[in-house]
């Protein structure tokens, strides 16, 4: 198998495009255009596998870090329904999206998650604007992750009673200062971030529990707390019927509880796999992220609940609002007025570094995710595959989003919970259809029900905080602006990654050890003899093809037009006495150029193609090229050519008649 290369003009002009410093340096560990790839955040290669345990505190920098604003904002959406419609989440939570994401981390062991499931069941172009529109949803999760969880560390540095008062009305500049910090450590490279994230997430945990026991401790020991509570619950909501009806109505609002489950796949290749795990069935690191998923989601739902329970009851309905001292802290409020300023300062500290690193955790996800999808879809620039640039553009987006919401957390709460909700959502419809695809009922059944439920809830919160929606349509519009116009920009290019020919193509294009090869492009629609003696004919008359050149003909078989890169395997084949060779692929221009090249750098001759002039409007041509691989061949083949050979003495040659 040889790889492709772009030779330079003149080796010894090698020196003249050695890349500026900074260019060197922000493009550094950028792959070759040969198919590999460097590792990204997130990938099995970027850390050694550890316990599943472990990689749980990684994905509980995301999930577990919501302790720190989730109850307040529940509290703030539910009011007094908040316990009951939390509990609503959890069964949800348990009954719902735990099953899918364990049957998605069965199908995804590498990591893909749902969204890759989903680009298999809808292939073609159907199927990458649906990849498209999930990245809009996934990014507005992960991105909104970054600045939420920034702003929140922000309000628990300003409303600590040490801090100084000169922070006070700088929420916008300190949470840039925290996402600036996550970038730079970004750009100097992320290294041992799952030790990191056991110590703060085994501290955070830890102190969340010793400040729920406290304050239960509280809301048992004064009767008056709960009678109140009720008195006030029964007096606005009537019957307990009435309650549970309002509750179920209610807890799509409180959907950031659902976040981490996505997360909780996408680093499962770093989950330490069994003695026999193997590529193909890695069943010792799929009982490891089953295990990550369920400890995670019942450690979570725990605190979910209580914390639902204790915040509700023991701080008044006012804190909660903006400008109020439990304003996204609602459990650091009960730290300070339970244990003291010093405990609730540890607290601070513990909540502010986690959420800090949460962005972190999100930051990992958006660089794992992009460059899977967009640069093999053509539809990111080259240097998408490096990790600085990527970091800078996220870094970038990161502060726009916190100053459009002037760092206010409740005011991002809508967008963060679509995010969340449709990822979800798409995962349940995933897994549904592949129960139905395997013929499993049972389970087909089971998963359409938790689809419904889903997407209810997604259709609710929607409704009720359409800026979520405006927020994540306009992620989709700038990944379909960006990605289509890349796409445009990098048609020329040569899109194999690997080539590989079989005995019989070799043996047809060093048939002539003299050379020069003359190859005969040929629509594989039109297979008779008669048409082969026909393209035969019309080379030796038009283009002055040799009568004994010993033509060999090539036909290019359009699979996906949708797909952008490729291995390309050419096989040879004998048709009513003609040689062929035979390829298939998701365009005819750049594959024709791409074996072009491959043939003159194996054989050490030029190769010489024929083509006839395409029919049709030059503009509609064009336009079936770049959405189709076909239409303008013989033009096409030859600037492709000129991109990726800028040596005119080696260029294949082309002929047009």
């Amino acid at each position: 198998m040889t790889t492709l290369t772009r030779p330079p003009a003149d080796p010894s002009d090698h020196r003249k495009h050695q890349p500026h410093r900074l260019k060197a340096w922000l493009l550094e560990g950028m792959p070759e255009p040969s198919g590999k790839r460097r590792p990204h955040a997130g990938t099995d290669e970027a850390h050694k596998a550890q316990s599943w345990w472990k990689v749980m505190c990684l994905t509980g920098l995301d999930y577990f870090s919501t302790l720190g604003y989730q109850p307040a904002i529940a509290a703030l959406a539910a009011g007094l329904l908040s316990p009951l419609a939390t509990i609503v989440l959890v069964v949800v939570t348990l009954a719902g999206a735990l099953p899918v994401y364990r049957r998605v981390a069965q199908e995804s062991p590498r990591g893909e998650g749902s969204i890759s499931m989903l680009e298999r069941l809808l292939p073609r172009w159907g199927g990458k604007l649906f990849v498209l529109a999930l990245l809009g949803f996934a990014a507005t999760d992960f991105m909104i992750t970054i600045t939420l969880s920034a702003a929140d560390a922000t309000a628990h540095v300003i409303e600590n009673p040490f801090a100084p008062h000169f922070l006070e009305g700088q929420q916008v500049v300190i949470t840039l200062a925290l996402i600036a910090g996550l970038g730079v450590v970004f750009l100097r490279g992320f290294k041992e971030a799952i030790n990191v994230a056991v110590v703060l997430v085994a501290a955070f945990l830890a102190l969340n529990l010793v400040v729920i026991f406290v304050s239960l401790g509280h809301v048992f020991t004064d009767a008056r707390v709960i009678s109140d509570w009720w008195t006030a619950l029964t007096t606005s909501h009537g019957n307990p019927v009435l309650m549970i009806a309002v509750a179920l109505i209610v807890f799509p609002r409180l959907a950031l509880g659902l976040s981490g489950f996505e997360t909780g796949v996408a680093v499962m290749p770093q989950i330490k796999g069994a003695p026999g795990d193997t590529e193909e069935n890695p069943a010792g690191r799929i009982r490891g992220a089953r295990k990550l998923l369920t400890t995670a989601a019942l450690i979570m739902s725990s605190f979910l609940v209580t914390s639902s329970f204790t915040t509700v009851m023991l701080i008044p309905a006012a804190e909660f609002e903006p400008g109020g001292s439990a304003e996204g802290r609602a459990l650091a409020y009960l730290a300070h007025k339970f244990l003291g300023d010093g405990f609730g300062t540890v607290y601070d500290i513990s909540t502010i570094a986690i959420l800090w690193f949460a962005g972190a955790s999100a930051m990992a996800g958006l660089l794992n995710l992009v460059p899977r999808y967009l640069p093999k879809y053509g539809m990111a620039p080259a240097w998408a595959r490096a990790l600085r640039p990527l970091v800078l553009v996220f870094t970038a987006i990161a502060f726009a989003v916190t100053i459009i919401f002037k760092a206010d957390v409740n005011a991002q709460g809508g967008a963060y919970a679509t995010g969340v909700l449709v990822l979800i959502t798409s995962a349940s419809i995933a897994v549904t259809l592949s129960a139905r695809r395997k013929r499993q009922r049972p389970q087909f059944i089971g998963f359409g029900v938790v689809s419904l439920v889903f997407i209810y809830t997604t259709v609710v919160n929607s409704v009720e905080r359409p800026d979520g929606l405006k927020i994540a349509g306009m992620f989709i519009l700038g990944i379909l602006l960006v990605s289509f116009a890349s796409r445009i920009r990098r048609a020329f290019e040569l899109r194999a990654t690997h080539i590989k020919m079989d005995e019989k193509a070799l043996e047809f294009t060093a048939a002539n050890e003299e050379g020069p090869i003359r190859i005969i492009a040929h629509e594989p629609k039109r297979l008779s003899a008669d048409r082969y003696r026909e393209k035969l004919s019309h080379a030796e008359q038009a283009n002055h093809l040799p009568a004994d050149s010993d033509a060999v003909f090539i036909e290019i078989i359009v699979d996906d037009s949708s797909d952008f890169e490729q291995e390309l395997q050419v096989v040879g084949k004998e048709r009513h006495g003609f040689k062929i060779l035979e390829v298939h692929s998701n365009n005819v221009p750049n594959t024709l150029a791409a074996v072009l090249l491959h043939i003159r750098d194996v054989t050490g001759l030029m190769p010489h193609i024929y083509f006839r002039w395409t029919e049709g409007n030059p503009i509609a041509n064009l336009s079936k090229f770049l959405f189709f691989g076909e239409g303008e061949i013989a033009p096409v083949t030859r600037e492709v050519l000129r991109e990726a050979e800028p040596d005119i003495t080696r260029r294949p040659w082309v002929h047009v008649g």
